[in-house]
């Protein structure tokens, strides 16, 4: 008899390992779907906020989301209303299907369901159907072989991806943009109730279509949630009080034309970061909105903003709108080559001061000249006769800028452009004196950092949206302008006078239009901040009477109030910077002396014999030794732009002011001809 007892135990043992064993072989042979869920891209800001989301594929608004940023209390209630023994079960809740099915029997119909929220991930994953038996016994089957692949909370958070939300909107990320307007990581009770009774009947109850029977399933998990303690009655009732959403608020769509550059450049990745700043682009955008409705209904505007000391973009504004409208809108404008009217003249003043054509209190002619054919006109078609850089520059006046290109040679601009990283456009084909007038095409972006490289010191830099650049620090980009000149541009700059109602401060700011006002252009900075506007159709037609000083500058200056309340303040002028009045200059620096190309070697300009440019020299004890040859006496000896000596008669001197490194020294003769050499030196 016992051994009988014996046997049968036994055999019951041995068929239940069977049985389990067969269980769990036919759980591993389950074919499982992909478990890595497609998800829209999104664009973040620098602090890792949404700018712009796309959708997955087919339409679907499914944006991705961890369990831990998702509010705990949701995941609680949810857990609570549809899977109570969720931690405790293998993705079949035997209890659950028990009750369903007795429930279904006893009432004729189906009173509450039995499946998990495994079984629930397992049906969306393969989107099987609830009905039938055969999809039935698939999901549990399914379930079982996720709970023994994946954690709780792996499966957690593949049911916050794909929950159904009613329409298009799939995951708890979806629903709360789309119904609340916010992330998921703080819900209110009643919003917690909504998302709950949500999935269970995605299109009955859809809030934009059907608000009463939303308002009446929230009911229910309200009091729900207050039977299991989750909440209290006084909360309930709050809840109660809250108004259901009745529409879908849209997807942020910032910065779309440089989103939808970066998401091309970053294909495949779910989020791509920028350096944007959500609140500065969210009122930059408002302003672009402001500005063209006050103008004609086929204007367009573009604005970026940058941070000049790293070359992060902050802002960039494409159009005032991104649709497509009559002021073509899809088109991105901080990115189409236009022309740049007045805004080069700064930088062809930087490089003049550079090789020694000139210094901000230095006398130049505007009058009347003949550039070989070309004969420019002051934009009032008046002449001032002879005045200072500095106000030359200030009052944008056409012939000096020429006759400085003259002197340095269109060429060297279009270096400088390329060294600053622009990209540019010749209409004609060949470089003519009128780029200095805006005979040229370049981009808003690419003006915006030239200047940033003004604003810099003198040193280039690429704008970048991207926080992935490590590195970008003042001093490490490429050299445009020595710090004198840059600092001298600035300082000129920064004396214009602000737009008619603007604050009065020092923003270093230039403005520009160009031929048969095209274009309206203004571009400043400060001690921190770089910031271009360009107002103008996309079509390239003429906006009569547009001036940059009147329509782009007021905006220019609203930006900046709009980045801070206060601008910050330009910094001093380097110590090797020639701060004296015109009748202290060195005699060649005290009047413009036009010629055809200042440094081309020709017969009579002085020569640099020793130190050669390009040469690595020793310092000896009492200094370096200048040997000159050429030219007419009395010489000007100049380092990185100041001032060594004046009066020189003699061919050689001995100058004991250099110390090691870089240094360009400059020779100018009486007759205002120079010659140029940049040497290294180093001590002994």
């Amino acid at each position: 008899m016992r051994g009988g007892r014996i046997f049968a135990t036994a055999l019951a043992l041995g068929l239940t390992a069977y049985g389990r064993d067969s269980l769990d072989d036919w759980i591993a042979r389950t074919r499982l779907p992909i478990l890595q869920v497609a998800v829209g891209t999104e664009v973040l800001d620098r602090n890792g906020d949404l700018l712009r989301a796309y959708t997955s594929a087919g339409g679907r608004w499914r944006l991705g989301v961890d369990l831990g940023d998702v509010d705990p209390d949701f995941v609680a209630g949810l857990v609570a209303y549809e899977d109570r023994r969720f931690y405790s079960h293998h993705g079949v809740d035997l209890c659950a299907l028990l009750r369903a099915g007795t429930q279904a029997v006893w009432n004729g119909r189906v009173v509450s369901g039995g499946s998990t929220l495994t079984m629930q991930v397992a049906r969306l994953l393969e989107n099987s159907g609830t009905g039938q038996m055969a999809g039935k016994w698939r999901q549990m089957r399914l379930a079982l072989a996720l709970e023994a692949q994946l954690s709780k909370a792996e499966i957690l958070q593949l049911y916050l991806n794909v929950a159904p939300y009613g329409g298009n909107l799939e995951g708890i990320r979806a629903a709360t943009l789309a119904y609340f307007g916010k992330e998921p990581r703080r819900l209110t009770p009643a919003e917690i109730a909504l998302l709950i009774a949500l999935p269970q009947a995605p299109e009955a109850r859809r809030p934009d279509r059907a608000p009463d029977a939303a308002t009446a399933a929230r009911t229910r998990v309200l009091a729900r949630l207050v039977r299991d303690g989750l909440i209290s009655a006084d909360e309930a009732a709050a809840a109660q009080r809250e108004a259901a959403p009745r529409a879908r608020a849209p997807f942020p769509a910032l910065a779309p034309h440089l989103s939808d550059r970066l998401r091309i450049a970053n294909s495949g990745l779910r989020q791509v970061q920028t350096t944007l700043d959500k609140p500065l682009q969210i009122s930059l955008e408002s302003l672009a909105l402001e500005t063209v409705s006050n103008i004609g209904a086929q204007v367009q505007i573009a604005i970026v903003v940058a941070n000049h000391a790293s070359g992060e973009v902050l802002a960039s504004v494409g159009s005032a709108a991104y649709r497509a409208d009559g002021r073509a809108g899809f088109v991105d404008m901080t990115t189409s080559s236009r022309s740049p009217g007045s805004t080069l003249k700064p930088l062809i003043y930087g490089l003049a001061f550079d090789e020694g054509l000139g210094h901000p209190e230095t006398l130049i002619d505007d009058r009347p000249t003949d550039f070989g054919g070309y004969r420019p006109q002051n934009f009032d078609r008046h002449f001032r006769g002879k005045l200072r850089m500095r106000s030359a520059l200030q009052q944008s006046l056409n012939i000096p800028v020429v006759a400085l290109t003259q002197a340095l040679g269109p060429s060297t601009l279009l270096s400088a452009l390329s060294r600053a990283g622009g990209r540019y456009e010749l209409p004609s084909g060949q470089a003519g004196l009128a780029i200095a007038l805006g005979g040229i095409g370049i981009s808003l972006h690419d003006l915006v950092q030239l200047y940033g490289a003004i604003a810099r010191g003198g040193v280039a830099l690429p704008l970048t949206a991207s926080p992935a650049v490590q590195g970008r620090v003042q001093g490490t980009g490429q050299r445009l302008l020595s710090r004198a000149a840059a600092w001298q541009v600035g300082d000129i700059l920064a004396g214009l006078p602000p737009p008619a109602g603007a604050p009065a401060n020092r923003l270093a700011y230039k403005t520009g239009t160009s031929y048969g006002n095209r274009d309206a252009w203004a571009i400043g900075y400060d001690g921190a901040h770089v910031v271009g506007v360009w107002i103008g159709r996309p079509d390239g037609t003429p906006m009569p009477g547009a001036l940059g000083a009147d329509l782009a500058a007021p905006v220019l200056f609203s930006a900046f109030a709009r980045i801070k309340p206060a601008l910050t303040p330009q910094p001093p002028a380097p110590p090797e910077t020639l701060l004296v009045a015109g009748d202290q200059l060195p005699e060649p620096l005290r009047e413009f002396q036009p010629r055809g190309a200042a440094f081309d070697a020709k017969l009579g300009a002085p020569k640099l014999i020793f130190p050669p440019d390009g040469a690595e020299v020793e310092l000896m004890r009492s200094g370096l030794l200048l040997r000159i040859e050429g030219g007419t006496a009395p010489y000007t000896i100049m380092a990185n732009n100041a001032p060594l000596r004046a009066g020189l008669t003699a061919p050689e001197v001995m100058i004991s002011t250099l110390t090691a490194g870089f240094v360009t020294l400059s020779v100018i003769d009486a007759q205002g001809r120079s010659t140029q050499s940049r040497v290294r030196l180093r001590n002994p």
